[in-house]
């Protein structure tokens, strides 16, 4: 009988153990969709019906995982030549580039909307456009800068330490294990071989000749073909004018108003919300807690 009763009462615990578990899970998942259901979907563009100029930003390091990313950008672009009062899209660019990957997709998104929708798109410079942020901005009609904008290094390059000299000198050994001989290629305790620096030099010039390519797709015969062009080099804005890399002087108003002449400016840059953050952040957690509510409602012997 004490046994029994014994059994009973962990059996108990355990069930309100789980039910703990699950209420706290349903607390959170009710006050993530409270939140989502406040703050929106994170789309910060609207649809008016009247005339504007549709801005999109590209701001700061062109990643994934970052306001810059594809899926942001491209996911603004949608909205806002979707939309039938814009009557041109401005992209709005300060960034000192990043991913050739993600900016490859956002350059092909945009030659695809303009093709699609007949609108022309325009891209604004403020401080900075630079790599692929440039290979951004050539899907461009026209380019408008700064007289002191930085703009430019069409180039390619891949980074990293070595350590081997220094390992030498400690007398530290480095102890690494690999099925394939070139699988610790860009390990920076390990010494790099001619073989491996030709491979990697290869991959980098591929990459340099798809990006010259886009720039000249883009610019065409705007684009002075001089030996420094595409040397990785950067110019100030007024510079960029004389060389074709863009095509005049303007900000985002001008060009809303004397080019576009829409004077008012519609931003339909993505950012993510605060629901969106809160299920990043909650995301790890919520499935942490749902495996342990089903190993606890799974009978075991502890």
């Amino acid at each position: 009988m004490l046994e029994k009763l014994a059994f009973a009462a962990l059996e108990e615990q355990r069930a309100a153990r789980r039910w703990k578990i699950i209420n706290r899970l349903i607390t959170v998942g009710l006050f993530l969709l409270v939140v989502w259901l406040v703050f929106g979907l994170g789309q910060t563009g609207s649809s008016p019906s009247t005339r504007h100029t549709a801005m999109v930003e590209i701001k700061g390091e062109i990643s994934s995982d970052s306001e810059a990313s594809a899926e942001l950008v491209v996911s603004a672009l949608r909205s806002a030549f979707e939309d039938s009062g814009a009557q041109a899209v401005v992209l709005l660019i300060n960034s000192p580039g990043g991913s050739p990957v993600q900016a490859g997709i956002i350059n092909d998104e945009i030659r695809r909307l303009k093709a699609k929708h007949d609108k022309p798109v325009y891209a604004v410079v403020e401080e900075a456009c630079a790599s692929a942020a440039y290979y951004i901005a050539v899907s461009a009609d026209k380019i408008y800068v700064d007289k002191a904008s930085i703009v430019g290094s069409i180039g390619v390059l891949m980074d990293g330490f070595g350590f081997t000299g220094l390992m030498d000198k400690l007398g530290v050994e480095r102890r690494l294990m690999t099925a394939g001989e070139n699988k610790g290629f860009l390990d920076p305790f390990s010494p790099q071989t001619e073989k491996q620096r030709a491979y990697a030099q290869t991959m980098l010039d591929q990459i340099h000749r798809q990006f010259i390519a886009v720039v000249k797709e883009g610019r065409g015969k705007r684009l002075k073909d001089t030996p420094d062009v595409f040397s990785g080099l950067f110019w100030t804005g007024q510079q960029a004018v004389e060389l074709g890399l863009a095509d005049q002087l303007g900000n985002l108003d001008y060009v809303a108003r004397e080019v576009v002449q829409a004077e008012d400016i519609v931003d339909y840059t993505r950012h993510p919300n605060v629901a969106e953050r809160l299920v990043k952040r909650f995301g790890a957690a919520i499935g942490e807690g749902s495996v342990r509510a089903l190993r606890s409602a799974t009978p075991s012997w502890r």
